[in-house]
């Protein structure tokens, strides 16, 4: 094959050194504007006014105190510090087994290998072997030659060779848009684990809480029987009138009526971590949590707005789609500039399988071919929708970036006040406790009617109710704070 047969296919060898120098000139060029990943939030607070760097601790369990540090990041085990083997141990297989992960991871691996695969496609020159046979017959007549009719076959071997040179730079930006479309498919990923774990976590808690909850409604029910067993005795003794027996059996059957939809969210919490896991919910030897499996976590690493976009999945996620659509945009003018395509061909053509790679008559080709769009409006207006496009991301990403910045406030706000509930919960817990038990030394000296103990026991579990939420919304949120930290993910340090 020689290169100075070389003809570019409809040019004449006067523009062939014009070729040239803009093949030349746009060799290496890629067109279209660079991604340039947004500016942070101008903010570096996320809420009006100040939040307390610590909360006051109080005497109950989950009343411990917690810092919000700016020092450190969250740790990609933070769960960790919740204290709770059990939990993980869960989470553990949970992150094994989920199917939900795996559909997000298998995700991943196809952006990838669509990348690698296109990559291989684009870059390189494309080689093909091509192996033929054919019968043919040829009648001389058909050329006014009086030979009679031949019949022969026709064996083929080749190699060829197909390049595609990238002038505009158009393929480079269809892999750099496949490239961010792998980064989205990773935020997705990251994103769906530490919705898993956060999820786990949140209802384990529940669980623990329901549990704690049903034992006390079941203290309360007890003692409300008691009081209309007492009250009726009374009645029959004409002591009370048969509308407060009616008013004790009206309390008591609303009690009972609230135990069954415990039982059932209780029921569903051991369902929903079965499921999580990636068990079947009848499939058994599911954990089942208690309030005091669980420590609160005594400090809660706070990112300044500045770097919170570049640890949350969903704003790293939005960022990958605007980097798609930048590089998309660059696809879109590249087709207005020049192609140029090249192929070659060699082979060996032989009347005989033997002689086709010994004595058979060599062949080859040679073609380029440059292509200029003139006049095609279509262009043109891919151009203007790929632009739109880019706008629409870029929308989108601040959209996703302010309602973080909310989600975060948001959590801020609640560990605050959850904090403030605890405390004055657990006072008026010490309050009810010393009532029934002042109560109690009443009874016994004679003092005060079994009645009226009855009465301190059901008002001190009531209290206890409310305190039993204000410490599980106190675990929980405090997971949603290291959730809407981004839960230790940086893109850098991703797999």
């Amino acid at each position: 094959m020689r290169l100075n047969n070389l003809k570019l296919k409809g040019v004449s060898k006067g523009h062939a050194p014009f070729i040239a120098c803009c093949v030349i000139l746009l060799a290496g060029c890629t067109v279209g504007p660079d991604f340039q990943r947004p500016l942070p939030p101008d903010v570096d607070t996320y809420v009006a006014g100040s939040i307390p760097a610590e909360n006051a601790p109080t005497s109950a369990p989950m009343g411990d105190a917690q810092n919000i540090t700016e020092k450190g990041r969250i740790p990609n085990d933070w769960w960790t510090k919740l204290g709770s083997t059990k939990l993980n141990a869960l989470i553990d297989e949970a992150l094994n087994k989920n199917p939900t992960l795996h559909a997000a991871e298998a995700t991943l691996r196809q952006a990838r290998e669509i990348y690698t695969a296109r990559s291989g496609a684009t870059r390189y020159p494309q080689v093909d072997g091509n192996l033929s046979a054919q019968r043919q017959r040829f009648n001389p007549a058909a050329t006014g030659q009086s030979d009679g009719a031949r019949e022969f076959s026709l064996y083929n071997a080749g190699i060829g060779v197909r390049y595609t040179f990238d002038l505009a730079g158009g393929n480079r930006r269809a892999l750099e848009s496949l490239a961010a479309g792998s980064d989205y498919q990773l935020c997705q990923l990251q994103g769906a684990r530490l919705t898993l774990t956060a999820r786990i976590i949140t209802t384990a808690v529940t669980q623990g809480a329901l549990s704690m909850q049903m034992e006390t409604l079941k203290k309360i029910l007890a003692s409300q029987e008691a009081q209309l067993e007492l009250t009726r005795e009374r009645i029959r003794l004409g002591q009370a009138e048969p509308d407060d027996a009616s008013a004790l059996q009206t309390q008591l059957e609303q009690t009972r009526a609230a135990m069954p939809l415990l039982r059932l969210q209780l029921q569903q919490t051991e369902h929903l971590l079965a499921v999580l896991a990636g068990r079947a919910p009848g499939a058994g030897n599911s954990p089942s949590f208690s309030l005091e499996d669980f420590i609160l976590p005594p400090d809660l690493p706070k990112l300044v707005p500045s770097e919170l976009v570049r640890a949350r999945p969903d704003i790293l996620g939005a960022e990958a789609l605007m980097h798609a659509a930048n590089a998309e945009y660059g696809v879109a003018v590249s087709r207005l500039y020049p192609q140029l395509n090249l192929s070659a061909d060699i082979g060996s053509q032989a009347l005989t399988t033997g002689a086709l790679f010994g004595s058979g008559s060599a062949a080859w080709s040679m073609v380029s071919q440059l292509t200029q769009p003139l006049f095609n409006p279509g262009l043109p207006a891919e151009k203007r929708a790929a632009l739109a496009a880019f706008d629409a991301a870029a929308a989108n990403y601040q959209a996703v970036v302010l309602e973080s910045l909310r989600n975060v406030a948001d959590v801020l706000r609640a560990v605050e006040n959850d904090a403030e509930r605890l405390a004055a919960l657990s006072a008026a817990d010490a309050a009810s406790q010393h009532l029934l038990n002042s109560m109690e030394h009443r009874y016994a000296l004679g003092a005060a009617g079994y009645y009226d103990l009855l009465i301190a026991q059901e008002h001190s579990q009531q209290t206890r109710l409310a305190l039993i939420d204000a410490q599980a919304r106190r675990l929980i949120n405090s997971v949603s704070f290291y959730q809407a930290m981004g839960g230790g993910f940086f893109m850098g340090n991703a797999p």
